[in-house]
């Protein structure tokens, strides 16, 4: 016979065993004591928090023969019936598998009927957001008028999905996930009835692992006392886990602190080797920097895992960090911790958030107001940060640039800040060679539009020479634009301004509209790193024009075929969607 389950044989009989809501027992219990039963509840929660078993106990005490203060008694024949899974009256729905309107309606036909043997009817629906919209139309009006015989207790994981219809006619409870210590106490219970020997610390980071959720903890308690007979120790759990050790993460982060990118990587893919799950382990260091942040941060909140013990080294560890590197930090892992779910380099997440949060070599003689040393970002991190988005195709006047720039910010923006500076030198603290030589950046000409004084004004050989490169980065943009200004050319320039030629006067309207002219202008200043302006042209009438003026002729006619054979956009539709030109009659 197979073994059971160890959260089905030591599922919670009493309203007094359920850990971790309080405010559902209360309020459920007080209902009983008075005589307050409602017709439909709502439980929603995360999973593994009680929500079907508090429904079942709920199921128990409405119908328990004992007095009203002593139910659920767990010793008559109704509990006795329900605890064995063999009472009629309680009638458990999967939702999940039972979707359409048809099941519902099956239930609307039999929930008229009297209970068998019970006081109640009892419907317990778990993953009721599964419903489809018709399953829950069809079940509003029996939830508006039930029987009096009949009570409804709707489980939920994603209360946001349920019609707001349905939500108005149930009185909602919210379960919350558990703490480490609720979950940790029961744990050890448990170990206790089950004669399992598991050491503190291994019952403390089965809950960290839990995340909340009861249900998965016990299932985990389970699995580890089959790993091992003897006893569960904190050892042979992060074997079987895939967990790495706490020392190998105090040294990636050491690595991460000093700057020494070789040893992380070897530390990384050394716990990886060993059999360390890749999540599970951005997931440990995440959890460290998140507990590094927080000491940082002087919250008062210390992580209930971490020992008394090691709160000091933490600490020395958090001083070496700047908050705002702690916090792009835990940005990293966080992403690297959802990505790490396999692939032929499971640990190339991993890498690169390390890679993208490695600080350079500290700088001799940077530390910021407290005397504490401050790590820098790379200076490539600086310079992506810095350059503008594609997107942004507004390009600011020249009156604007030389009203905000003086002569004092122009000197200085060849040199862009690093994230990381201190405060000394952010109040103007003299810098050392060295460490300007390391803040240099050089400036993106994109940055500023203006162009300097000494430099040439802008010619025709230079937009021809950029023309091809404006088309290419126009295309990912606008797929119609870019075509639209193949049919152009540039012909001239005057001051800032580029004088565009177009064949058609369609196109030319296309492109004049005010959200395609600042693309291109928007682009063209990019690539020319300076303000510019377009002015579009028609430089001969259109087949159209041509029979107004010299009649309907059939040389006309051909030249206004030609035209349209020309066209880029018919050129695009014949090469790619095999069109074909067709003469006609004007």
């Amino acid at each position: 016979m197979t073994a059971q389950a160890l959260y089905r044989k030591w599922r919670p009989r009493t309203f007094d065993q359920i850990v971790g809501q309080e405010h559902v027992v209360r309020t459920l219990r007080n209902a009983l004591v008075s005589d307050r039963i409602h017709h439909a509840y709502l439980f929603a929660g995360p999973r593994g928090t009680g929500k079907t078993t508090t429904a079942r106990l709920l199921a128990k005490a409405v119908n328990c023969l004992a007095s009203e203060d002593e139910r659920p008694c767990n010793e008559c024949d109704i509990c006795v019936a329900i605890n064995e899974g063999r009472l009629l009256d309680l009638i458990e729905i999967d939702a999940a598998s039972n979707t359409g309107v048809d099941d519902v309606r099956e239930l609307r036909e039999r929930v008229g009927f009297r209970p068998n043997e019970a006081r109640y009817k009892v419907y317990v629906i778990d993953e009721v957001h599964m419903l489809s919209n018709a399953a829950f139309n069809a079940l509003l009006k029996t939830l508006e008028e039930p029987p009096e015989h009949a009570i409804f207790v709707m489980a939920t994981t994603e209360p946001h999905k349920i019609l707001p219809t349905v939500l108005s006619r149930c009185q909602r409870f919210d379960f919350h996930r558990l703490s480490i210590v609720e979950m940790v106490e029961r744990l050890a219970w448990l170990a206790e009835q089950e004669d399992i020997e598991v050491e503190r610390q291994a019952l403390e980071l089965i809950a960290r692992q839990a995340t909340g959720s009861m249900r998965d903890a016990e299932s985990l308690l389970d699995q580890l006392a089959s790993y091992n007979q003897g006893g569960i120790t904190v050892e042979e759990m992060r074997a079987a886990l895939g967990i790495g050790a706490d020392e190998t993460v105090m040294a990636i982060v050491d690595a991460l602190a000093d700057g020494d990118v070789a040893a992380g990587l070897e530390a990384i893919n050394a716990a990886v080797d060993e059999g360390t799950d890749p999540r599970q382990f951005a997931r440990q260091i995440l959890e460290h920097l998140r507990a590094l942040l927080l000491l940082s941060l002087e919250a008062g909140v210390v992580p209930p895992h971490i020992p008394e013990g090691l709160i000091p080294a933490l600490r020395d560890q958090a001083a070496a960090f700047s908050r705002h590197d702690l916090v792009r930090g835990v940005h990293l892992f966080n992403e690297a911790a959802q990505e790490a779910k396999g692939g032929w380099q499971p640990q190339l997440p991993l890498e690169m958030a390390f890679i993208e949060a490695h600080l350079p070599e500290r700088l001799a003689g940077d530390n910021d107001s407290e005397g504490r040393p401050t790590n820098h970002r790379r200076v490539r991190a600086a310079e992506q940060t810095s350059r503008p988005s594609r997107k942004r195709h507004r390009v600011p006047s020249r009156k604007e640039e030389e009203a905000e720039a003086s002569p004092a910010q122009t000197s200085s923006t060849t040199d862009i800040p690093l994230t990381g500076r201190s405060e000394a030198q952010d109040t103007g603290a003299d810098e050392t060679p060295q460490e300007t030589k390391r803040a240099e950046v050089v400036r993106e000409p994109s940055l500023a539009y203006g162009k300097d004084e000494d430099a040439c004004p802008l010619c025709l050989n230079d937009v021809l020479e950029h023309w091809t490169g404006f088309l290419d980065a126009l295309r990912p943009e606008d797929l119609k634009l870019e075509a639209l200004m193949r049919s152009c050319e540039p012909i001239r320039v005057e001051d800032d301004v580029v004088v565009l030629s177009f064949a058609h006067r369609f196109h030319r309207s296309k492109v004049e509209e005010d959200e395609k002219r600042q693309m291109v202008e928007g682009i063209f200043s990019e690539l020319l790193c300076q303000e510019v302006r377009i002015r579009c042209e028609t430089n001969r009438p259109t087949a159209a024009e041509s029979r107004q003026a010299g009649g309907d002729s059939g040389d006309n006619r051909r030249a206004g075929e030609d035209d349209i054979s020309a066209d880029p956009l018919v050129q695009m539709a014949v090469d790619e969607l095999g069109a074909e030109v067709v003469g006609g009659k004007a």
